[in-house]
Formats: C-alpha cells, structure tokens, sequence
C-alpha cells in the first residue's frame, strides 16, 4: 500500500510538463494574425477574399495599423501597390468611390417644403459622406455637396 502512495507522488517532470503546456495554451492566446495578398495588388484595385490570407505574425516588433481579419478589409479600395506576404496597412486602405469625376449624378437641395432636383458633373471622385463640388449641368453653376449612398449629392445651402 504505500508503494501505491509513493507511484501516486507526482514527479518534478510531469510537473515541469504540465507547467510548459499551461504556458503554451496562454501563448495561443496571444498569437496575433495578420492579413497578406496572396500576389500584387495594384492602387485602385478592390480587396477581394480570394486575393487575401491570414497569417500568424512571428515578428514581436511589428508595429501596429496592419489588417487583422480579412474581413475588416473586404470591399476597401488600396491606394498603393500591396505585395505578396507583405502586411495590409489599414492607412493605405479607402473606401470605394460613390461617384466619379465627370459623371452624371443628381443634386438634390431639400430644405423641408422644397426640393429641388437637377443634374450635375462631380468635379472630383468622392466616396459616401464626402464633401464635394459639383457643376450644375444647366446653369454652370459650382455648388458644394455631400455625397450619399445612392450616389445623389445633397447641396448644402449657404
């Protein structure tokens, strides 16, 4: 019976093991991913999940404001050329333009009773939320607007 007791001790090894486990299940917490293209992706392009995978990062310096998740990077438009196995930093990342210089959208000024509708040429790209000018196609006139997301600008009054 007391032999039994003894094999029951538990060992400065066994130990030593399950101390090195319980640290490498606390290190996999830790482990910090990051999003790479998976070949050149040029400014303008649209980040698509295909052209994307996530990493782990080995290197402990690695400064933050790289894309974590590919999703958080979908849909976004690059302004400078990415290349493979290189981290996505999320300050070269933009979001898609709503409409296009030279394009056709439609100025809507609505101040409660009156709206007023007219077709204008954006003088510049712009994305949902931007502030812009636009040149009215009927009179010439330069106004300022917010673009929306259905791609109409809203005319700011003066």
């Amino acid at each position: 019976m007391f032999r039994l007791i003894t094999a029951l001790r538990p060992m400065p090894a066994v130990l030593a093991a399950l101390a090195g486990l319980l640290a490498a299940g606390s290190a996999l917490a830790d482990i910090r991913m990051a999003v790479v293209p998976k070949r050149i992706i040029y400014p303008g392009e649209e980040l698509q999940p295909g052209q994307l995978e996530e990493v782990e990062v080995t290197n402990p310096n690695l400064v933050k404001g790289y894309a974590e998740r590919i999703s958080a990077v979908t849909g976004l438009v690059t302004r400078k050329t990415l290349l493979p196995g290189r981290v996505i930093l999320v300050s070269v990342l933009r979001e898609p333009f709503a409409v296009s210089r030279g394009s056709t959208v439609q100025l809507v000024f609505d101040n409660g009773v009156l709206v007023i509708r007219a077709a204008g040429t954006p003088l510049q790209d712009a994305a949902v939320g931007e502030l812009i000018k636009v040149r009215n196609k009927d009179s010439g006139v330069i106004v300022s607007g917010t673009v929306m997301a259905d791609g109409t600008v809203h005319v700011v009054a003066k």
